[in-house]
């Protein structure tokens, strides 16, 4: 992982523990900084990670049919606030002579939510790398989460939902096929 200094994160939680008023050697919190350490370098795991990789192993194929893949479960951490928002992902795509093997897309995913993150920009960046690494003619995103953000602290309510939305190629331009693969997605 780029520029992921353990000792940094440690002393970070550290710090806030004793800014809270805590005893940092009390038994239930001497191995917290070390546990939130491991908790980061799994949940950031995707800010060294190049998502074009997935997407660079195709195959060749005759027709152009929609391809979607639906209901792919990501957790993600806010970057205004560093608390978790999860929800599922949906990625439709028309290829142009090539796919991708489908768990390739959920890895994608993946790679971008395990980052900080804002749900806006993790759609667009799912949309962009499907769109320009397989060169599809047009690619759709749909992320529907829940913020901890909201649902914890502030305004406090639970089960509320963000659907975000990024389209590329045809479905920038074409309001019918976009609306029929909106209807294939939910």
């Amino acid at each position: 992982m780029n520029a992921f200094d353990e000792e940094k994160i440690k002393q970070g939680v550290r710090l806030i523990l004793e800014g809270l008023g805590e005893d940092t050697e009390r038994e239930g919190l001497k191995d917290t900084p070390e546990r939130v350490m491991r908790l980061y370098r799994e949940t950031m795991s995707g800010m060294g990670e190049d998502a074009g990789d997935h997407l660079s192993r195709v195959f060749g194929v005759e027709t152009g049919e929609l391809v979607i893949e639906k209901d792919i479960t990501f957790y993600s951490t806010c970057e205004h606030h560093m608390m978790p928002f999860f929800g599922k992902a949906a990625i439709a795509y028309i290829p142009d002579k090539k796919v991708v093997g489908l768990s390739k897309l959920a890895r994608t995913v993946e790679t971008f939510s395990r980052r900080l993150q804002l749900q806006e920009q993790l759609t667009a960046q799912i949309a962009d790398a499907v769109f320009e690494q397989l060169g599809a003619k047009g690619v759709l995103v749909m992320l529907e989460a829940e913020h901890t953000c909201m649902t914890m602290r502030g305004v406090k309510k639970p089960g509320s939902k963000t659907l975000t939305l990024a389209a590329r190629g045809i479905y920038e331009t074409d309001a019918e096929a976009k609306e029929q693969v909106l209807r294939l997605m939910r």
